[in-house]
């Protein structure tokens, strides 16, 4: 098991566990309910959802990763941001470098903090690595547990308990503490920090009176919380999550039409030549063509016989486009993001729509994003001591989802006025029709005017 996975199991379990109040006297503000539900995004995005089943030919199509991978990258791509001090703006640029990574894990798990360690080093934790203690009114985490799991062997494990607590009279507190684990689970007996080389020049407390913001940013998802009503993040794919199951099931039959389907001699055991070994032998083909079984009886004198069943792939193929286009939808994506868009017919006004939607979608994200990356701006300002000279920063996204396709479709209707480009390949794109309806299409009208 790898130091996240043990994290991660460390914070499930800990988050209903009486260890927290006895060492650092605080309760964690999200229910096991909640806990669980995080485990099972973990599980979902990891490709290991619950409804696995490689026995039954139930495998994973990492839809997951393909909804948080879009979200992340429409973003983030065009995204700018500029720090008005320079060198803040140096520091903030590096530790950005792997923005669009750990923003896909924050999409997955439900929230993420983006912790300076010093410098322009910074620490992306997702929701599966964090405790949160406390939120204030608007969802902003202002007391949190960040703990640090070192694998020793397998049966001694150190952990450090980093506590944010932040008072917006008193000011930030930082608590570290540290512990012999023999599990990397349960505590156990407490250590100084001078007993692990990279904890020693932690202090055990430090307060910052003038802090009244939180030392890190924190991203969390637009995405209303009904699982326990906690401020706590939701994963962007859990209300699609029985219909990712449906469409891991949907193409596991799939598969199982295919490997049932191949084609196959049934041979009789006399057509078989005793191998030097004792087993039968079968002619020099593709060994998997051929099966023995006793056919002729005796009787017709037939050898062989061919199983070549006729195929339902589009029945199958069919349910799972229509699975996709339904997961699109609760995501907030467009349709043909996951799904085949030639696979069904769509007016202009129900792909507008559809980007309208996933545009909208982006547009939430990237407004928490914002608060997240102003919050970290000056977290990195006051780990580097120089809050004083302004920490004001400018961060702009472009709109290119609704932009550029009306920009693209203008160059088409060129195009085809221009002749570069027939009608009907234009109508099977801005339309979505298929070849055959879009040809007719044209062929039936009296002009071909691009409307």
């Amino acid at each position: 098991m790898n130091i996240l996975n043990i994290v991660r199991e460390w914070v499930k379990k800990m988050f209903s566990h009486s260890d927290i109040k006895s060492a650092l006297n605080c309760e964690a503000a999200i229910s096991e309910k909640m806990s669980a539900a995080i485990d099972d995004w973990c599980g979902m995005y990891a490709g290991n959802a619950y409804w696995m089943d490689p026995r039954k030919g139930v495998r994973s199509l990492r839809l997951e990763q393909a909804i948080v991978r879009e979200l992340a990258n429409v973003t983030i791509n065009e995204m700018t941001v500029k720090a008005k001090n320079k060198r803040l703006d140096e520091l903030l640029k590096p530790a950005l470098d792997r923005l669009n990574i750990n923003l896909q894990k924050a999409l997955a798990s439900g929230a993420m903090v983006i912790k300076p360690l010093g410098g322009n080093n910074v620490q992306y934790v997702p929701q599966s690595a964090f405790i949160p203690v406390e939120y204030d009114v608007n969802g902003r985490l202002i007391k949190v547990i960040f703990p640090e799991v070192k694998y020793i062997s397998d049966n001694d494990y150190r952990i450090r308990l980093e506590y944010h607590d932040l008072d917006f009279q008193k000011g930030l507190t930082i608590t570290n503490r540290a512990f012999k684990s023999s599990d990397g689970v349960s505590l156990g007996k407490e250590l100084s920090l001078t007993e692990v080389g990279e904890w020693a020049q932690l202090p055990p407390e430090i307060m910052y009176p003038q802090m009244l913001r939180p030392a890190f940013g924190y991203y969390v998802n637009p995405i209303d919380n009904t699982i326990d009503g906690s401020h706590a993040g939701v994963s962007v794919f859990d209300c699609a999550k029985d219909l990712i199951r449906l469409a891991d099931n949907q193409f596991g039959r799939l598969d199982w039409e295919f490997e049932s389907g191949e084609r196959a001699l049934l041979v009789d055991d006399a057509a078989l030549k005793p191998a030097e070994n004792g087993r039968a032998d079968v002619p020099k083909l593709k060994e998997r063509l051929f099966r023995g079984l006793n056919i002729s009886g005796g009787q017709s004198g037939d050898f062989f016989r061919e199983f070549s069943p006729a195929l339902r792939q589009a029945d199958f193929i069919a349910g799972l486009e229509e699975y996709k286009r339904e997961i699109e939808f609760a995501v907030g994506l467009s349709y043909g993001d996951l799904s085949d868009p030639q696979t069904v017919d769509k007016t202009a006004t129900e792909i507008k729509a559809s980007k309208q939607r996933k545009y909208n979608t982006v547009t939430a994200i990237q407004n928490n994003l914002r608060y997240c990356l102003e919050d970290l701006c000056y977290a990195l300002a006051f780990h580097n001591a120089i809050t004083k000279q302004g920490t004001e920063l400018t961060v702009n996204f472009k709109d290119s989802i609704l932009t550029d396709e009306e920009t693209e479709r203008k160059q088409d209707q060129q195009d085809v006025s221009l002749g570069a480009m027939p009608l009907w390949e234009y109508r099977m794109k801005w339309y979505g029709e298929d070849e055959a309806t879009a040809k007719t299409m044209v062929a039936g009208s009296s002009a071909e005017v691009v409307e």
